[in-house]
């Protein structure tokens, strides 16, 4: 599951309907072995596409440098779609180089670029070319989520609508 901050969730959402009609991009890093997505990173989509994302490569290597330095990896990795669902494509498993990594989609697609309009938001572990969805929990800040919550007891936490 991946649980997420309201702010952040938001700032991925913005940057999708900024960058449409092309597909936006990013990462979400934070403390290595954490799972806790906490320094919002929007990239610049190198290809310009609809259809395609590309990080450019030399933004990505300082990326990954200053990423090595604070001590923190890539917790979330996201971008849009433009056309299609909330749904990794074929080339996003190809591309996928994160296994630890939560990879999200955002769908701008039928209006959903509009400020307000209801957006698909969506995660995936994407491992040996495998794409399993995971639910998505958005808490207000993260001392929402108790260290023991489970499965099993009451979760006052709001979860992400499609």
């Amino acid at each position: 599951m991946l649980t997420i901050d309201r702010a952040t969730y938001d700032a991925i959402v913005a940057h999708a309907r900024r960058d449409h009609p092309d597909e936006a991009c990013g990462v979400v890093a934070g403390p290595a072995g954490s799972d806790r997505p906490t320094r919002f990173i929007p990239m610049l989509n190198a290809a310009m596409s609809p259809t395609f994302y590309e990080f450019d490569s030399g933004d990505l290597l300082r990326l990954y440098r200053e990423m090595d330095d604070n001590d923190e990896e890539p917790v979330v990795i996201y971008h849009s779609h433009t056309a299609t669902e909330a749904h990794p494509s074929r080339t996003d498993i190809n591309l996928a180089s994160e296994p630890n990594a939560h990879y999200v989609l955002v769908s701008t697609r039928d209006g959903a670029a509009v400020e307000g309009a209801e957006i698909e938001f969506r995660s995936f572990r994407i491992v040996d070319g495998v794409a399993t969805e995971e639910e998505v929990r958005v808490v207000e800040r993260y001392t929402d989520v108790p260290s023991n919550l489970t499965t099993d007891e009451p979760d006052t936490t709001q979860k992400a609508e499609d």
